[in-house]
């Protein structure tokens, strides 16, 4: 079986999952097979992997950097919340059930021995298995239900990294009070701490890293600096722009924030678009409605904010109009639910903008894809949806797909697909919107978070923590 390194953090949104695929590229980079491992993620960014079924993008991220096809071994199960405290639950890339928050811990024990069975799949077929936990690892609560963090990384005989972040305060605190919150048994994992996102110089905080190694008898991995050239695939609505953001006058292009959204990856090569929750004073040259895991909700949402008719209304003053899965639904002429797969039963009527009517349907499609425009610009895509949309008036497609079946509906300035991360080609997105993105370098990337991890980590540590 594989060594096994477990990342977990002192919050959300600490920085593990870059720390964790700074692991997978450095250790591959050192001739390893490595592999990424979440037990369960909770994200409505996800992605197709080629044998089917889906997965959490941040362990999509982790399998790249490994130089590895993504499988759903690496997220065996994957909430994607839908509203009203339920999430659809995805177990082993394929939709299990859709259950309430109150009732998912009924199904632990259930979805614990999966997520092992994932596990020992994954780690008999390499040499270092990256395991990433979830929130914090000291959710004391949760612990005896919960099968992402340390009880996993137990299981696994992992050695931990616990992560904080210094950049929201209280880092003493926050490593400290995880740590001592730990039962014996887990605190034994615990190898090192790496104190993240440091903005200035360092040196001024070796003593404090000194003083938290005296009170935690065990080294820090390193003062990681903020790195501002550098992203990643963003794993939840806590990595993505907050609404209001990017509203400056040289924006473009605005984006709906749905309540749901879902993919806010398709928008990587967008970073000045202004993100929206309500009507801003002003008008865009394109505006885009995302995915969404609620579209029924979504569309609702869209009347009451107000941002139905100031979208009816930007498209009236020669804005261009772009629906992604979700958002390409509301688009349309109406929209049936009878099955209640997106919600509650029911069915309502769309914007009105292309001639299309979408059927929910209880089967999932999941699937990548190669397609390209009339114009001949390629570009890689993927589906992730459970509606059926046809045209019930005249209409061109978005693009054509590598069979030559046309996708999505096309009406003047109105554009409607399902093909998520077709926007992450910069031919496509100076073919819609007229301007040239940076060019997306996502192997360069990761080099350059294994350099940050090599670069800043003391060796000791490092050499300790990976085994060697």
């Amino acid at each position: 079986m594989a060594r096994a390194i477990f990342v977990g953090g002192t919050a959300s949104n600490v920085g593990k999952s870059w720390m964790a695929t700074a692991l997978c590229r450095l250790l591959t980079r050192r001739g390893l097979s490595v592999a990424p491992f979440k037990a369960q993620n909770m994200s409505n960014n996800s992605f197709p992997c080629r044998e089917g079924g889906e997965i959490g993008r941040s362990q999509v991220a982790q399998a790249q950097a490994c130089g590895k096809e993504p499988c759903a071994a690496m997220n065996p199960v994957l909430l994607k919340p839908v509203g009203d405290s339920r999430s659809q639950v995805i177990l082993h890339g394929k939709v299990w059930r859709t259950v309430h928050a109150r009732d998912y811990y009924e199904h632990a024990p259930f979805l614990r021995a999966e997520a092992r069975r994932a596990y020992r799949s994954l780690a008999a077929g390499c040499d270092v298995v990256v395991m990433e936990g979830a929130g914090s690892v000291a959710e004391i609560n949760l612990w005896g239900r919960d099968f992402t963090n340390l009880s996993m990384a137990q299981d696994a005989g992992a050695r931990a990294l616990l992560v904080a972040d210094i950049e929201r305060g209280g880092v003493f605190a926050s490593i400290l009070g995880t740590l001592d919150l730990l039962p014996p048994g887990y605190r034994a994992l615990v190898r090192a701490f790496a104190v993240n996102r440091f903005r200035g110089d360092r040196s001024l905080f070796w003593d404090g890293a000194a003083l938290l190694e005296e009170r935690a008898r065990i080294p820090c991995l390193g003062v990681f600096p903020f790195e501002h050239g550098l992203r990643l695939d963003a794993e939840d609505s806590l990595s993505d722009p907050a609404a209001g953001s990017g509203q400056e006058e040289d924006s473009r292009v605005a984006i709906i924030r749905f309540p749901h959204i879902s993919n806010t990856t398709d928008f990587s090569l967008l970073p000045g678009a202004a993100w929206l929750e309500r009507p801003p004073e002003r008008d865009f040259r394109a505006v885009i409605l995302p995915g969404t895991k609620a579209t029924l909700a979504g569309l609702a949402w869209l009347r009451e904010s107000g941002l139905a008719d100031w979208i009816l209304a930007q498209h009236a003053a020669g804005a261009a109009i772009l629906g992604i899965c979700g958002g390409y639904q509301m688009l349309g002429e109406r929209i049936e639910d009878p099955l209640g797969v997106d919600g509650a039963p029911g069915s309502a009527r769309g914007l009105g903008l292309l001639p299309v009517r979408t059927v929910m349907e209880a089967e999932k499609t999941t699937q990548t894809r190669l397609a390209h425009t009339a114009s001949g610009t390629r570009f890689s895509a993927y589906e992730i949806h459970m509606g059926r949309s046809e045209a019930v008036g005249a209409v061109e497609p978005f693009a054509f797909l590598e069979n030559s079946a046309p996708e999505g509906a096309t009406r003047g300035r109105v554009r409607g697909t399902y093909l998520h991360g077709a926007l992450e080609s910069p031919e496509l997105v100076a073919e819609l919107f007229g301007f040239t993105p940076p060019e997306p370098r996502k192997e360069r990337h990761y080099d350059a978070l294994a350099d940050w991890l090599e670069v800043n980590a003391s060796p000791s540590v490092l050499a300790e923590l990976v085994g060697g």
